[in-house]
């Protein structure tokens, strides 16, 4: 690189990972990769973010700061071959390096020496022509030689994620998720804050600085932005800023925007009821993510060693959970002295499912179970059939395609 790179190479500054392209175990192509530009008019614009986002989420964006062809290579398509390759796995590596990931991807073109075609055929999108400075210590200096700007999101919701309020969980070092977090109507009218002023605060009201409900909003929100801890949850709801604090409807106090201590969000959460809180938070979760047409999976599973003391065997939960976004939104506790079948009803008796279609396995496949569905929830189902219930499984198995055929007059 030094040797045959226009620009020399002396290392790259900071955060930055190395290539090498072989082919046949021949060195072919060599890339570095390195942060982000402090500054970039087209790019900053094209992303529309702030300058608090700017400085806060500049490290999601990474750098093509050298890319060679080896002498002597001479092999068609290799250059946008090697760009695509090469970003496919960029996202990944960057995160098991430097523990956080990349969403977009940049580079500076001399137009005087390249066209950018090699980037073109890889999926880079030209956003324009820088001004001609250049970044010397703390100061910028103009050199007289713009650069053509190529950028290339390297995941699904880029630059659209470093925009938003609040940051995806994945972004945030969370647990991965399929929630849209801010498509989630947290503190709007019939949102989460306005579900949980249902509950009971069971804190003493002398010397109370914030509302459960408050609390609450904020606590939640920090769980599904991937918080699987007290301290991880407090320190998630201290680090947000004065804008995502408004966001959550947080009190001003003074010139600031005042949350909640990480002693103070345990000693709520420990003492809520739980059975209500997780019946409210089911309840929203549905209205905000149960759509016309989804499917939502009915299951039982016992939790292991939960069976010690007075219990006699392990707590058994029944589940309803949503395909398309792996959300769990609601479960009832299968006590010892009944089953599953009758607990199928509590578990949805107080969700919206209208339209979404329950997929159960042979255990719940009962006539009741099926009416139930259609006439009191508006809901479609999916039912198994084993040899537990041999008529109707030999009556199945009989059926030939052209039962099902919609040409049939009147079949079914």
């Amino acid at each position: 690189m030094a040797a045959h790179h226009y620009l020399g190479f002396r290392g790259l500054v900071g955060e930055a990972l190395y290539y090498v392209a072989c082919l046949d175990d021949e060195w072919v192509a060599l890339l570095g990769w390195t942060a982000a530009a402090w500054m970039c008019r087209p790019r900053d614009q094209w992303i529309g973010w702030t300058r608090a986002q700017q400085w806060a989420r500049l490290r999601f964006v990474v750098n093509n700061a050298r890319f060679l062809i080896l002498p002597g290579v001479h092999v068609p398509n290799l250059a946008s071959k090697t760009l695509a390759l090469n970003t496919r796995r960029l996202a990944t590596d960057w995160q098991a390096v430097y523990g956080h990931p990349v969403v977009l991807a940049e580079t500076f073109v001399d137009p005087a020496r390249f066209a950018g075609t090699a980037y073109r055929a890889a999926g880079w999108q030209y956003l324009g022509q820088t001004q001609g400075f250049a970044r010397q210590s703390h100061h910028y200096v103009y050199h007289g030689h713009p650069k053509a700007l190529w950028v290339r999101p390297l995941r699904a919701g880029s630059p659209q994620g470093l925009t938003a309020p609040l940051l995806p969980p994945t972004l945030q070092g969370g647990a991965l998720t399929l929630v849209d977090f801010n498509a989630l109507n947290w503190v709007g009218p019939g949102g989460l804050r306005d579900r949980l002023h249902a509950l009971i605060d069971p804190r003493h009201r002398r010397g109370i600085r914030h509302s459960v409900t408050q609390v609450l909003v904020l606590a939640l929100a920090a769980v599904v932005a991937g918080q699987r801890s007290f301290i991880a949850i407090g320190d998630w709801i201290h680090d947000l800023s004065p804008e995502q604090r408004a966001l959550f409807g947080c009190p001003r106090w003074g010139q600031t925007f005042k949350v909640p201590s990480e002693p103070t969000v345990r000693r709520v959460l420990q003492r809520m009821d739980a059975d209500a809180l997780d019946m409210v938070l089911n309840q929203w979760l549905t209205a905000e993510e149960v759509r016309v047409g989804d499917a939502i999976a009915i299951d039982g599973k016992s939790l292991r060693g939960s069976a010690h003391g007075h219990r006699k065997r392990p707590v058994h939960l029944l589940s309803g959970l949503v395909h398309r976004t792996g959300q769990v939104i609601g479960q009832v506790d299968v006590d010892i002295k009944t089953n599953e079948i009758p607990k199928l009803k509590d578990l949805l008796e107080p969700l919206d499912i209208a339209g979404a279609i329950v997929t159960v396995d042979a255990l719940h496949t009962q006539t009741e179970t099926a009416r139930y569905l259609v006439e009191d929830k508006q809901a479609h189902y999916v039912m198994e059939v084993k040899m537990n219930q041999l008529t109707l499984y030999k009556t199945l198995e009989a059926l030939d395609l052209e039962d099902f055929s919609p040409s049939r007059p009147n079949g079914r």
